[in-house]
Protein backbone atom coordinates (compact mmCIF):
# COMPACT_ATOMS: atom_id res chain seq x y z
CA UNK A 1 0.00 0.00 0.00
CA UNK A 2 0.83 3.85 -0.64
CA UNK A 3 -0.43 5.26 2.26
CA UNK A 4 -0.83 3.71 5.91
CA UNK A 5 -3.23 6.04 7.84
CA UNK A 6 -2.04 6.22 11.70
CA UNK A 7 -4.07 7.76 14.15
CA UNK A 8 -3.64 11.86 15.48
CA UNK A 9 -3.99 12.98 11.92
CA UNK A 10 -1.23 11.09 10.75
CA UNK A 11 -0.26 9.39 7.60
CA UNK A 12 2.61 7.27 6.38
CA UNK A 13 3.77 7.29 2.68
CA UNK A 14 5.98 5.32 1.36
CA UNK A 15 8.38 6.52 -0.53
CA UNK A 16 9.05 5.10 -3.70
CA UNK A 17 12.59 5.46 -2.80
CA UNK A 18 14.20 1.56 -3.65
CA UNK A 19 11.85 -0.89 -2.72
CA UNK A 20 8.45 -0.80 -1.02
CA UNK A 21 8.93 -0.32 2.51
CA UNK A 22 12.34 1.19 2.22
CA UNK A 23 11.72 4.87 3.31
CA UNK A 24 8.60 6.94 3.66
CA UNK A 25 7.09 10.61 4.89
CA UNK A 26 4.52 11.71 6.94
CA UNK A 27 1.50 13.91 6.48
CA UNK A 28 0.16 15.34 9.41
CA UNK A 29 -3.49 17.19 9.51
CA UNK A 30 -4.88 19.66 12.33
CA UNK A 31 -8.04 21.71 11.86
CA UNK A 32 -7.46 22.28 8.46
CA UNK A 33 -3.48 22.94 7.80
CA UNK A 34 -1.26 20.53 6.94
CA UNK A 35 2.97 19.52 7.41
CA UNK A 36 4.77 17.34 5.46
CA UNK A 37 7.05 15.39 8.00
CA UNK A 38 10.41 14.29 5.55
CA UNK A 39 9.90 14.52 1.86
CA UNK A 40 11.58 11.56 0.50
CA UNK A 41 12.82 12.36 -3.01
CA UNK A 42 10.97 14.12 -6.27
CA UNK A 43 9.57 10.52 -7.38
CA UNK A 44 7.70 10.75 -3.54
CA UNK A 45 5.83 13.90 -4.72
CA UNK A 46 3.29 13.04 -6.93
CA UNK A 47 2.46 10.39 -4.03
CA UNK A 48 1.88 13.31 -1.56
CA UNK A 49 -0.02 15.43 -4.26
CA UNK A 50 -2.37 12.41 -5.08
CA UNK A 51 -3.20 11.74 -1.74
CA UNK A 52 -4.04 15.76 -0.75
CA UNK A 53 -6.30 15.32 -3.72
CA UNK A 54 -8.08 12.54 -2.64
CA UNK A 55 -8.58 14.37 0.39
CA UNK A 56 -9.45 17.30 -0.83
CA UNK A 57 -6.87 19.22 0.57
CA UNK A 58 -6.12 22.70 -1.11
CA UNK A 59 -1.88 22.76 -2.00
CA UNK A 60 -2.01 26.32 0.41
CA UNK A 61 -3.53 24.30 3.32
CA UNK A 62 0.49 22.69 3.70
CA UNK A 63 2.09 25.29 5.94
CA UNK A 64 5.16 23.25 6.46
CA UNK A 65 8.12 20.86 4.85
CA UNK A 66 10.27 19.59 7.36
CA UNK A 67 12.95 17.32 6.63
CA UNK A 68 14.85 16.07 9.40
CA UNK A 69 18.32 16.84 7.86
CA UNK A 70 19.48 17.03 4.16
CA UNK A 71 20.31 13.30 3.07
CA UNK A 72 18.77 13.30 -0.42
CA UNK A 73 16.31 9.96 0.95
CA UNK A 74 14.47 12.59 3.22
CA UNK A 75 15.62 15.96 1.75
CA UNK A 76 15.75 15.26 -1.75
CA UNK A 77 11.72 16.11 -2.66
CA UNK A 78 11.86 19.25 -0.96
CA UNK A 79 12.17 21.38 -3.79
CA UNK A 80 9.89 19.72 -6.13
CA UNK A 81 7.38 19.88 -3.25
CA UNK A 82 7.68 23.57 -2.85
CA UNK A 83 7.06 24.15 -6.02
CA UNK A 84 3.72 22.38 -5.71
CA UNK A 85 2.60 23.93 -2.11
CA UNK A 86 3.57 27.76 -2.82
CA UNK A 87 2.02 28.75 0.49
CA UNK A 88 4.47 25.97 2.62
CA UNK A 89 7.89 27.15 4.28
CA UNK A 90 10.17 24.97 4.56
CA UNK A 91 11.87 24.15 7.84
CA UNK A 92 15.21 22.87 8.29
CA UNK A 93 18.49 22.19 10.63
CA UNK A 94 20.79 25.28 10.00
CA UNK A 95 23.14 23.60 9.20
CA UNK A 96 21.04 22.41 6.15
CA UNK A 97 19.73 25.56 5.21
CA UNK A 98 22.14 26.53 2.98
CA UNK A 99 22.01 23.25 0.96
CA UNK A 100 18.67 23.33 0.27
CA UNK A 101 19.21 26.86 -1.43
CA UNK A 102 21.60 25.65 -3.65
CA UNK A 103 21.22 21.45 -3.55
CA UNK A 104 24.48 21.70 -5.94
CA UNK A 105 27.33 20.01 -3.84
CA UNK A 106 24.67 17.34 -1.57
CA UNK A 107 24.23 16.47 -5.60
CA UNK A 108 27.36 16.07 -6.60
CA UNK A 109 28.51 14.53 -4.04
CA UNK A 110 25.44 11.73 -4.59
CA UNK A 111 26.72 11.43 -8.03
CA UNK A 112 30.17 10.31 -7.12
CA UNK A 113 28.66 7.70 -4.79
CA UNK A 114 26.30 6.67 -7.17
CA UNK A 115 27.12 7.37 -10.49
CA UNK A 116 25.07 9.30 -12.79
CA UNK A 117 22.29 7.39 -14.20
CA UNK A 118 22.13 5.32 -10.49
CA UNK A 119 21.79 8.69 -9.01
CA UNK A 120 18.63 9.83 -11.17
CA UNK A 121 17.22 6.51 -11.38
CA UNK A 122 17.15 7.16 -6.91
CA UNK A 123 16.64 11.08 -6.80
CA UNK A 124 15.24 12.44 -9.65
CA UNK A 125 15.61 16.02 -9.42
CA UNK A 126 16.97 17.82 -6.47
CA UNK A 127 15.24 21.30 -7.36
CA UNK A 128 16.88 24.82 -5.14
CA UNK A 129 14.41 26.57 -3.02
CA UNK A 130 13.94 30.23 -2.50
CA UNK A 131 15.83 31.36 0.49
CA UNK A 132 13.24 33.48 1.54
CA UNK A 133 11.30 30.45 1.87
CA UNK A 134 13.59 28.55 4.36
CA UNK A 135 13.70 28.65 8.10
CA UNK A 136 16.53 27.21 9.89
CA UNK A 137 15.12 25.72 13.37
CA UNK A 138 17.07 26.26 16.82
CA UNK A 139 17.12 23.46 19.21
CA UNK A 140 14.25 23.52 21.16
CA UNK A 141 12.53 26.24 19.06
CA UNK A 142 8.57 25.34 18.23
CA UNK A 143 6.02 26.47 15.84
CA UNK A 144 2.23 25.50 15.67
CA UNK A 145 0.12 23.78 13.54
CA UNK A 146 -3.57 24.87 13.86
CA UNK A 147 -2.80 25.09 17.59
CA UNK A 148 -0.60 21.74 17.60
CA UNK A 149 2.47 22.15 18.98
CA UNK A 150 5.92 20.61 17.24
CA UNK A 151 9.22 21.06 19.06
CA UNK A 152 12.41 21.02 17.32
CA UNK A 153 15.35 19.51 18.86
CA UNK A 154 18.91 18.94 17.44
CA UNK A 155 20.35 15.60 17.10
CA UNK A 156 23.81 15.01 16.39
CA UNK A 157 25.64 11.57 15.69
CA UNK A 158 23.70 10.44 12.36
CA UNK A 159 24.35 14.09 10.80
CA UNK A 160 25.27 17.24 12.08
CA UNK A 161 22.92 18.85 10.52
CA UNK A 162 19.94 16.78 12.14
CA UNK A 163 16.99 17.29 14.62
CA UNK A 164 13.91 15.42 15.84
CA UNK A 165 10.60 16.87 15.82
CA UNK A 166 8.62 16.10 18.82
CA UNK A 167 4.68 16.23 18.57
CA UNK A 168 3.33 16.23 21.85
CA UNK A 169 -0.35 15.35 20.59
CA UNK A 170 1.29 11.63 19.49
CA UNK A 171 3.75 11.68 22.22
CA UNK A 172 6.18 10.87 19.25
CA UNK A 173 9.17 11.64 17.93
CA UNK A 174 9.69 12.10 14.27
CA UNK A 175 13.20 10.66 14.29
CA UNK A 176 14.43 10.53 11.03
CA UNK A 177 17.85 7.92 11.13
CA UNK A 178 18.27 9.22 15.00
CA UNK A 179 16.72 6.16 16.01
CA UNK A 180 17.83 3.78 13.88
CA UNK A 181 15.99 1.86 11.26
CA UNK A 182 13.49 -1.00 11.10
CA UNK A 183 12.05 -2.23 8.27
CA UNK A 184 9.34 -4.34 7.99
CA UNK A 185 10.96 -7.45 7.86
CA UNK A 186 12.20 -6.44 10.66
CA UNK A 187 9.41 -6.55 13.40
CA UNK A 188 8.34 -10.25 14.84
CA UNK A 189 5.97 -10.99 17.14
CA UNK A 190 8.68 -11.50 19.52
CA UNK A 191 9.79 -7.96 19.54
CA UNK A 192 10.80 -4.94 16.90
CA UNK A 193 14.57 -5.22 15.69
CA UNK A 194 16.34 -1.54 15.23
CA UNK A 195 19.98 -1.02 14.53
CA UNK A 196 21.59 2.09 14.35
CA UNK A 197 22.23 4.20 11.14
CA UNK A 198 26.32 4.83 11.23
CA UNK A 199 26.65 6.21 7.44
CA UNK A 200 29.22 8.79 6.08
CA UNK A 201 30.30 10.75 6.97
CA UNK A 202 29.59 12.68 9.90
CA UNK A 203 28.97 9.72 12.57
CA UNK A 204 29.81 10.75 16.09
CA UNK A 205 29.13 7.83 19.02
CA UNK A 206 29.00 9.98 21.99
CA UNK A 207 26.86 12.61 20.26
CA UNK A 208 24.45 9.26 18.76
CA UNK A 209 24.21 8.23 22.88
CA UNK A 210 23.02 12.21 23.74
CA UNK A 211 20.75 11.99 21.83
CA UNK A 212 19.39 8.26 22.14
CA UNK A 213 19.06 9.81 25.84
CA UNK A 214 17.33 13.25 25.08
CA UNK A 215 14.54 11.60 22.99
CA UNK A 216 14.48 9.05 26.17
CA UNK A 217 13.78 12.12 28.56
CA UNK A 218 10.03 13.28 26.85
CA UNK A 219 6.97 11.39 27.59
CA UNK A 220 7.46 9.04 24.43
CA UNK A 221 4.98 6.29 23.09
CA UNK A 222 6.46 6.01 19.95
CA UNK A 223 8.68 6.84 17.15
CA UNK A 224 7.84 7.78 13.29
CA UNK A 225 10.52 6.25 11.28
CA UNK A 226 11.75 7.11 8.08
CA UNK A 227 13.20 3.62 7.79
CA UNK A 228 10.08 2.71 8.01
CA UNK A 229 7.14 3.97 9.09
CA UNK A 230 5.51 4.02 13.51
CA UNK A 231 7.38 1.98 15.42
CA UNK A 232 6.05 1.30 19.32
CA UNK A 233 8.99 3.01 21.57
CA UNK A 234 10.24 1.40 24.91
CA UNK A 235 13.58 2.08 26.29
CA UNK A 236 14.53 -1.79 25.96
CA UNK A 237 15.46 -0.94 21.80
CA UNK A 238 16.69 2.46 22.85
CA UNK A 239 19.15 0.92 25.14
CA UNK A 240 19.41 -1.65 22.12
CA UNK A 241 20.36 0.89 20.07
CA UNK A 242 22.87 2.37 22.76
CA UNK A 243 24.86 -1.31 22.78
CA UNK A 244 25.14 -1.48 18.93
CA UNK A 245 26.39 1.94 19.05
CA UNK A 246 28.76 0.51 21.24
CA UNK A 247 29.51 -2.67 19.99
CA UNK A 248 30.10 -1.05 16.34
CA UNK A 249 32.96 1.28 18.00
CA UNK A 250 34.61 -1.71 19.50
CA UNK A 251 34.59 -3.46 16.29
CA UNK A 252 35.71 -0.83 14.42
CA UNK A 253 38.77 -0.60 16.45
CA UNK A 254 40.35 -3.01 15.13
CA UNK A 255 42.27 -1.40 12.61
CA UNK A 256 43.16 -4.49 10.70
CA UNK A 257 39.81 -4.46 9.26
CA UNK A 258 39.05 -3.13 5.73
CA UNK A 259 35.85 -1.75 4.92
CA UNK A 260 34.97 -4.99 3.92
CA UNK A 261 36.07 -6.86 6.88
CA UNK A 262 34.30 -4.51 8.95
CA UNK A 263 30.97 -4.95 6.78
CA UNK A 264 31.44 -8.85 7.38
CA UNK A 265 31.81 -8.29 11.34
CA UNK A 266 28.92 -5.90 11.19
CA UNK A 267 26.78 -8.32 9.29
CA UNK A 268 27.51 -10.99 11.54
CA UNK A 269 26.91 -9.33 14.56
CA UNK A 270 23.51 -8.38 13.40
CA UNK A 271 22.74 -11.86 12.27
CA UNK A 272 23.29 -12.63 15.79
CA UNK A 273 21.16 -10.00 16.89
CA UNK A 274 18.46 -11.52 14.86
CA UNK A 275 18.75 -14.30 15.50
CA UNK A 276 17.22 -13.74 18.87
CA UNK A 277 13.96 -12.64 17.23
CA UNK A 278 13.41 -15.69 15.21
CA UNK A 279 16.11 -18.31 15.36
CA UNK A 280 14.68 -20.43 12.16
CA UNK A 281 14.93 -16.96 9.69
CA UNK A 282 17.10 -17.72 6.12
CA UNK A 283 20.48 -16.49 6.94
CA UNK A 284 20.98 -15.89 3.15
CA UNK A 285 18.10 -13.48 2.91
CA UNK A 286 19.21 -12.26 5.96
CA UNK A 287 22.58 -10.97 4.36
CA UNK A 288 21.20 -9.57 1.41
CA UNK A 289 18.57 -7.27 3.43
CA UNK A 290 21.26 -5.72 5.41
CA UNK A 291 23.68 -5.88 2.58
CA UNK A 292 22.96 -1.93 1.71
CA UNK A 293 23.01 -0.79 5.63
CA UNK A 294 25.31 -2.89 6.45
CA UNK A 295 27.82 -1.17 3.90
CA UNK A 296 27.00 2.21 4.35
CA UNK A 297 26.86 1.33 8.46
CA UNK A 298 30.94 0.24 7.56
CA UNK A 299 32.02 3.08 5.52
CA UNK A 300 30.73 5.78 8.49
CA UNK A 301 32.75 3.75 10.91
CA UNK A 302 35.99 4.10 8.66
CA UNK A 303 35.53 7.67 8.24
CA UNK A 304 34.83 7.86 11.93
CA UNK A 305 38.01 6.15 12.53
CA UNK A 306 40.07 7.86 9.77
CA UNK A 307 39.02 11.28 11.53
CA UNK A 308 39.43 9.73 15.24
CA UNK A 309 43.15 8.75 14.24
CA UNK A 310 43.83 12.31 12.74
CA UNK A 311 42.80 14.21 15.91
Amino acid sequence: MEYTELDVGITCIDAAYGSHGMACFYLMEENGECAVLETGTSHSAPRLLQLLHHRGIAAEQVRYIIPTHVHLDHAGGAGTLMAALPAAQLLVHPRGARHMADPNRLVAAAKEVYGADLFHTLYGDVAPIDAARIRPMDDGERVSLAGRPLEFRHTRGHAEHHFCVWDAASRGWFSGDMFGVSYPWCRFPEGDFVLPSTTPSQFDPEAYLASLALLASYPVQRVYLTHHGELPYSAEKSQSLARQVEAYCEIASDDSLDVAALQQRLTDYSLELLSRFDSSADEALLRNRLAVDMQLNAQGLQVWRQRRANA
